[in-house]
């Protein structure tokens, strides 16, 4: 069994197929915070509204600079489908055996089919946010863009970051 990886771990490299049928491998991506985005699957509610909403706020995530991708266990042609149809500006990577799933998004308690995760990776290749949600919870963008910025280093945003981090801690007492 592969163990789940934390915050401060060195992200495992992996290759995936992405919506267009290439090989999208993590360590083609050194030097760039990378963004992960692992969710159920194409064409669910909360998943449409969450890749809809990047979509939506892309002038944003553009200024962040990172290579931002989505996971899920959907075939290749179906992400393309599902791509085309929303307009979405990122590639969806194919994991029908739910290989990189496991290994960086399965949290203990949650089935797998319930992963909706998101893992940014620095530019060393640094995994600094790993979080796992319920199905029927998504990320808000800001959230998703504040960690992005904590990821590259900026010393403002990290102070932010670990602030909600500290917040985050005392709700779940």
């Amino acid at each position: 069994m592969l163990e789940n990886m934390a915050v401060g771990s060195v992200c495992p490299n992996f290759t995936l197929k992405d919506n267009s049928g290439e090989h999208w491998r993590l360590d083609e991506h050194a030097g760039s915070v990378v963004v992960l985005l692992f969710y159920p699957g194409n064409e669910t509610m909360v998943c449409t509204k969450q890749l809809c909403s990047l979509r939506d706020h892309w002038e944003k995530y553009l200024d962040t600079k990172a290579d931002i991708v989505g996971i899920s266990p959907a075939y290749p042609e179906n992400h393309d489908v599902f791509a085309r149809k929303y307009r979405l500006p990122i590639p969806l990577l194919a994991d029908p055996e739910r290989v990189v799933t496991r290994r960086l998004a399965k949290h203990w308690f949650y089935p797998i089919s319930f992963t909706r995760a998101i893992v940014v990776v620095d530019a060393k290749g640094i995994i600094r946010e790993r979080e796992i949600m319920l199905r029927a919870f998504r990320p808000e963008d800001e959230s998703l863009i504040t960690a992005i910025y904590a990821a590259r280093g900026d010393a403002a945003v990290e102070k932010y970051s670990q602030m909600r981090a500290h917040i985050r801690t005392i709700l779940l007492r």
